[in-house]
C-alpha cells in the first residue's frame, strides 16, 4: 500500500465509503420492507421482490453477510486513512493518525451510516431490490464464512430461548390487524373500515350480544280474537312474526306474513288457517357464536330464530338481518340511537347495544357483562339513577337525561 500514490489511496478510500454506505443502507432497507407489500409484488412476479423475499426467509444469514462485508470495507477504509495521514504528515505520525481517525469517524457517520440508513428507512424499496440482486450471488460465495458465524450466533440465541427456524415475524394477531385497518383512512372510507372491524369481531360476538331482547319481541298471541290477530298482522313492521299462546315461551311457529296477506278477505280465514301456514320455529342457545349462527341460517335456509337460555326460556329474538348488521352496521341502521351534537357531546338512546355504540363512536366500553348502555349504567351505579345525575363511566363523563321507573332512557355523553 505504501507504493500507491495518494490519488489512488484517496480513490480507494472513497470507494470504501461508498460501499459502506451501500451495505448500511441496504441492511436498513431490507429489514424495513413492508412484508405484505413485498408479498403482493412477489405475486406480480417482480424479480427484485422475489429475491428479497428469499433472502428475508433467513434474516440471520443476510445480516451475517451484510455485517461481514460492512466490517471488511470499514477496516480497509481505516487502514487507507491511516496510510494517507502518515503520508501527509510524516513528522508527527501519532497526531496525524488520531486526526485521521476522528475525521474518518465523522465522515463515515454522516455519509456511510446516518444518511443512507435514513433514506433506506423512508424509501426502503429504492435500495432493497437492487441490493437483493447483489446479495444473492455474494451469499453463495461467502456462504461457508456466513454459516460458520451464524453457527455461533444461533447457539447464543438458543441459550436465551430464540429459535430462528421457528420464528415467524409476518404473523398478525387480530388486534394488530385492527390497528392496520384503523390506520387505512387514506385508502378506505370509514364505513368500510367499520364493516371490516365488524367481521373481525364476529368470532368473539355471541347471539346474546345482538339479539332483540324479550320485552321488545313483536309477535302474535293466538289467545287474541281473530280481529285482533288481523290487526297485529296489518300493523306489523316486520315480515316474520313468532306466533305463541299467552306467553312467548310457548311459541308454536313462525309466520311469514307474505303467505297470509292474500287470505284476509276470505270468509273462512280463521286461526286454524293461520296455524296451517306456520313454519317450524328455530331455537338458538344464547351463547352461540354469531359466525356459527350465520352458517346455520344458511344451511337451514332460515331467517329468524328465538334465543333461549339454559332453562329453555325465550330471552330474545335474532334475525339474519341482525347478523348482517353486526358486519355492515350503519349501512342498515344509519346509526339510529346516537346523535352527535355541535359541542362534541353525544345524545345516546340507553337501550343501544354496547357493541354498536363502540363501533359508531370508536370507544372501548366493556361488552363482557351487560349488553346495553342502560344495563352498564345500572350495574356500575347499582341503582337506577335519577334524571340529572352525572357519572364518569369507564373514562366517559355522562349525564342522565331521561328515565322511567325501571330503566334509563336517554343519556348525554359530555365531550372530553
Amino acid at each position: 500500500m505504501n507504493d500507491l500514490s495518494l490519488g489512488i489511496l484517496f480513490g480507494i478510500l472513497a470507494a470504501m465509503l461508498i460501499l459502506s454506505a451501500f451495505f448500511s443502507g441496504s441492511e436498513t432497507s431490507l429489514m424495513t420492507l413492508n412484508r405484505y407489500r413485498l408479498r403482493h409484488l412477489v405475486k406480480l412476479k417482480h424479480s427484485g421482490a422475489i429475491k428479497a423475499q428469499r433472502l428475508l426467509q433467513r434474516p440471520d444469514r443476510i445480516l451475517g453477510l451484510i455485517l461481514l462485508c460492512n466490517n471488511f470495507v470499514n477496516t480497509v477504509a481505516a487502514s487507507v486513512a491511516t496510510v494517507i495521514a502518515i503520508r501527509l504528515f510524516p513528522d508527527d505520525q501519532e497526531s496525524s493518525i488520531a486526526i485521521a481517525a476522528g475525521v474518518l469517524t465523522l465522515v463515515m457517520l454522516i455519509f456511510s451510516e446516518v444518511t443512507p440508513k435514513t433514506l433506506a428507512a423512508v424509501k426502503p424499496e429504492l435500495l432493497a431490490f437492487i441490493a437483493a440482486w447483489v446479495y444473492t450471488p455474494l451469499l453463495k460465495i461467502f456462504y461457508p464464512i456466513v454459516w460458520f458465524v451464524n453457527l455461533f450466533v444461533n447457539l447464543l440465541l438458543r441459550l436465551i430461548g430464540v429459535d430462528m427456524k421457528k420464528t415467524n415475524h409476518d404473523l398478525l394477531n387480530k388486534d394488530e390487524l385492527k390497528s392496520i385497518i384503523a390506520e387505512a383512512e387514506s385508502i378506505m372510507p370509514l364505513r368500510y373500515q367499520k364493516m371490516l372491524m365488524g367481521i373481525l369481531d364476529l368470532e368473539s360476538a355471541t347471539i346474546e350480544d345482538i339479539m332483540t331482547p324479550r320485552h321488545e319481541i313483536v309477535g302474535i298471541d293466538l289467545e287474541l280474537p281473530i280481529d285482533g290477530i288481523v290487526s297485529c298482522i296489518e300493523s306489523s313492521p316486520h315480515t316474520r312474526l313468532p306466533v305463541y299462546k299467552k306467553s312467548v315461551d310457548r311459541v308454536i311457529g313462525i309466520l311469514d306474513l307474505r303467505k297470509v296477506l292474500a287470505l284476509f278477505n276470505r270468509p273462512n280465514f280463521d286461526k286454524q288457517t293461520l296455524i296451517n301456514y306456520l313454519d317450524k320455529p328455530t331455537f338458538i342457545p344464547e351463547n352461540t357464536p354469531v359466525h356459527n349462527q350465520m352458517q346455520r341460517f344458511k344451511q337451514e335456509k332460515s331467517r329468524l330464530g328465538l334465543v333461549v337460555d339454559e332453562y329453555g326460556d325465550v330471552q330474545g329474538l335474532v334475525t339474519l338481518d341482525d347478523l348482517l348488521q353486526e358486519i355492515v352496521g350503519e349501512l342498515i341502521t344509519n346509526e339510529v340511537g346516537v346523535k352527535a351534537q355541535h359541542d362534541g357531546s353525544y345524545l345516546v338512546d340507553a337501550n343501544i347495544n354496547l357493541r354498536e355504540l363502540n363501533r359508531i363512536t370508536q370507544w372501548s366500553l366493556p361488552t363482557e357483562g351487560p349488553k346495553t348502555l342502560n344495563g352498564l349504567i345500572i350495574e356500575f351505579m347499582e341503582t337506577i339513577p335519577d334524571t340529572g345525575t352525572s357519572v364518569r363511566l369507564h373514562g366517559h363523563l355522562l349525564e342522565i337525561i331521561e328515565r322511567d321507573n325501571n330503566a334509563v332512557k336517554l343519556v348525554k355523553f359530555l365531550p372530553k
